[in-house]
């Protein structure tokens, strides 16, 4: 296995944790699915580094209209952003794009092989020094604590086999009121042609938000196929 070339890579800490959350139970598993429940929705299968080609497709922006969510979630200069699940980086060098010269991404992924592709990409689009990549695990985002103005997952958080320990682990990284924005295909839409465990919907994502220490703002509700929908850390308690 090579080595992430550039920038700070935070290593995993673990191969697995419990899943004694009271939401997770076990069921048969279905065709897409791994057979693990949280608050009622299968978890669905990862995409491994094979699919990164699928993720780079040239279709992908006219299909999802990726450039119009760039725009929607108004980063500005000197922000920093946690791409979770950042795969191939697809997003990655766009939000460096957008927060140059004085931001950061930093882009999470759970495989080594992933992260190479991204670090590849990186470089090829100039933004390596804006990004770092890292290397987290299951149920650990590995981002420094407080530290990021937005953390979004894009057709990421359905995939996350303990989406409990994870929420909890973004939530920590955001600094108080930073946002956290899931992207997801829209279950409630049978035209958008996604298996139907790699879709959710805003009331299954709100439910399971609730638990955390964010506040529910706003369904951003403007691409041909996906809720974006935004939580805000909340402030921090005065002493």
């Amino acid at each position: 296995m090579k080595t992430i070339p550039f920038l700070l890579v935070f290593l995993a800490t673990s191969l697995f944790l419990s899943g004694d959350h009271p939401g997770y139970t076990q069921g048969r598993a279905s065709r897409d699915g791994i057979g693990k429940f949280y608050m009622g929705r299968e978890i669905s299968q990862v995409m491994g580094h094979l699919g990164a080609g699928w993720l780079e497709r040239p279709e992908r922006e006219r299909e999802e209209r990726t450039d119009l969510l760039i725009d929607l979630l108004d980063l500005r200069i000197g922000d920093v952003v946690g791409d979770i699940g950042a795969g191939s980086g697809y997003f990655s060098w766009r939000f460096a794009d957008r927060v140059a010269p004085t931001g950061k991404v930093y882009a999470n992924d759970i495989q080594p092989e992933m992260l190479e592709i991204l670090a590849a990409q990186m470089r090829q689009r100039g933004v390596a020094d804006l990004v770092v990549p890292v290397l987290g695990t299951i149920t650990d985002t590995n981002l420094p604590a407080n530290s990021c103005d937005l953390i979004i997952l894009i057709d990421v958080y359905h995939e996350m086999d303990h989406p409990y320990e994870m929420g909890q682990s973004m939530v920590n990284a955001l600094k108080p009121e930073g946002r956290l924005v899931l992207v997801e295909y829209r279950l409630e839409d049978p035209r958008v042609p996604i298996k139907r465990l790699h879709k959710m919907s805003e009331a299954q994502v709100k439910k399971e938000m609730a638990v955390h220490d964010v506040t529910f703002v706003e369904n951003i509700d403007k691409l041909p196929r996906q809720h974006v929908l935004v939580f805000q850390k909340n402030p921090a308690s005065e002493p």
